[in-house]
């Protein structure tokens, strides 16, 4: 996974380091090619030993905090599903991401495919405006601008991480949220990975 340069998302990281009283913010948005670099070739071979094929599916976690209406809607899957392949895009972006960290074994059950583009950006939306209040809502738009400009979000399957504790790179002691969203959009072959927490000063 080849790290994209952007000084928009540089400008926004920046100002996505915030104090606020008691607790501060540290996120980060960054752009993926999906190509594949050297030595993930090689992971890339290893993930798919045992005679997995890449495009089998593997089953998701339902995404946290979003229940499905219980209208009697029996229609569509049990749980969502990914392929092996995008798993691993996943995988290797969470490994360039946070590169003092091995993530080789995260299980799928770790990741959920999220209900739609208006939850993610709600749910990002309250994180932030609740902790950074008028500071966060000026940069909001800015932002989303960013984001749309280099992946066409509704062209995006998006995923968030949500690890157990022990393998969790924000697992601190203090941490009061954090959230991990991947935008993938196949056609571009390109992830964007909104990664945030909030920690007690």
């Amino acid at each position: 996974m080849k790290l994209l340069e952007s000084s928009r998302f540089e400008a926004i990281n920046n100002a996505l380091s915030i104090k606020t009283g008691d607790s501060k913010i540290i996120g980060r948005i960054e752009s993926y090619s999906c190509k594949m670099a050297g030595g993930e070739k090689a992971l890339y071979k290893r993930f798919n030993s045992d005679g997995i094929h890449p495009n089998d599916l593997q089953a998701l976690s339902p995404p946290q905090g979003y229940s499905r209406s219980i209208s009697g809607d029996e229609d569509g899957p049990l749980c969502d599903t990914i392929s092996r392949k995008t798993l691993f895009y996943l995988i290797a972006t969470l490994n360039s991401a946070f590169p003092d960290y091995d993530f080789m074994d995260a299980k799928s059950h770790e990741f959920s495919k999220e209900p739609s583009l208006q939850w993610v950006m709600n749910a990002i939306d309250t994180n932030l405006s609740a902790t950074a209040g008028e500071y966060y809502r000026s940069l909001r738009q800015q932002l989303w601008a960013a984001v749309e400009d280099e992946i066409d979000m509704k062209e995006c399957d998006i995923y968030s991480y949500n690890p157990d504790l022990a393998s969790d790179p924000f697992g601190e002691d203090g941490c009061l949220w954090s959230f991990n969203y991947f935008l993938y959009n196949k056609k571009l072959k390109r992830i964007v990975f909104f990664t945030c927490r909030a920690i007690k000063c």
